[in-house]
């Protein structure tokens, strides 16, 4: 079988993955198209199987990193019903008190890459927590497709009062100095942009290829932002110039970078996406943003 690599595969392959993963297709239909670029030695099973998200051999942090105490916790969700479970992470040897870093997931839950990346901030010297908003549904289930039909079922507005119960949690930590800010990716990017817009107190928000606030609902945005797009992310993007728009005439601080030719979720390596530059510039600048304006 043909070992598949990053430039073996279409660009329309990425595209119909975009679709499938943002549920604008069902799972029978992107087979039924993906079949179409099974050509030239290539086969189903081999793309199926490269284009789906790899937790087993993604470069990722060890969960008992020796550096890190991290475990879950729970703190009380004001419209799932009882609590939230969230990864809460920070450096063992790190100070009593730390600025905090919301990480908020995908539209499938709380992963293994989410998970990571919450790891990844508390190395930087923040104490950071990864929530899980599939947790009244029994959160997420152990794969994305699953956890994808689960998101489907909650109300995104009602998720997103749980991860302004995270900030309040967190922010309120014995461990916390009381300046939080946020990162998301996709779903999580939205949720970024509604926390500016919803929490005054915000310090700093990092929207990753997320949807856009509307123009009515910019003005409120007290916290700076950093937004990272991905160049062939031609969905989200278009909602880009307006937005931008409406930030300058309001007079917000913002930072936006666009990443040429890297596909929406570029800075998720468990998946083919995945662009080790675009990825490890981002983050670099996302947490030099986060030192700036929270620490």
């Amino acid at each position: 079988m043909k070992k598949l690599k990053k430039e073996d595969i279409n660009q329309e392959v990425f595209d119909l993955y975009d679709d499938y993963a943002h549920n604008k297709i069902e799972r029978r239909l992107f087979v039924k198209k993906l079949s179409m670029y099974a050509v030239g030695g290539i086969t189903l099973p081999s793309l199926l199987s490269f284009i789906m998200p790899n937790y087993k051999d993604s470069d990722s942090l060890k969960q008992d990193d020796p550096r890190l105490d991290s475990g879950f916790i729970k703190f009380e969700s004001p419209k799932g019903g009882g609590t939230i479970k969230g990864l809460l992470s920070k450096l063992k040897d790190g100070e009593k008190k730390l600025p905090g870093i919301i990480v908020v997931h995908e539209n499938r839950g709380l992963n293994p890459y989410i998970e990571d990346v919450g790891r990844k901030a508390a190395l930087e010297g923040f104490i950071s927590l990864a929530p899980d908003a599939l947790t009244p549904l029994g959160g997420y289930p152990g794969n994305d497709d699953d956890g994808r039909a689960l998101q489907k079922k909650r109300d995104r507005n009602e998720m997103l009062e749980d991860f302004i119960a995270a900030y309040n949690y967190l922010k309120s930590h014995k461990n916390c100095t009381g300046k939080v800010g946020v990162v998301g990716f996709c779903f999580g990017g939205w949720i970024s942009n509604m926390m500016a817009v919803k929490i005054p107190t915000l310090s700093a928000a990092v929207p990753y290829y997320g949807g856009q606030p509307s123009s009515e609902e910019t003005p409120k945005i007290n916290a700076p932002l950093m937004l990272h797009f991905a160049g062939l992310d031609k969905r989200v993007n278009a909602g880009w110039p307006a937005f931008e728009a409406s930030l300058k005439e309001n007079n917000k601080v913002y930072e936006a970078f666009i990443y040429p030719e890297v596909n929406h979720g570029f800075h998720n390596n468990t998946t083919p996406r995945y662009d080790k530059e675009a990825a490890e510039l981002s983050w670099n600048r996302t947490i030099s943003f986060f030192k700036d304006n929270i620490k």
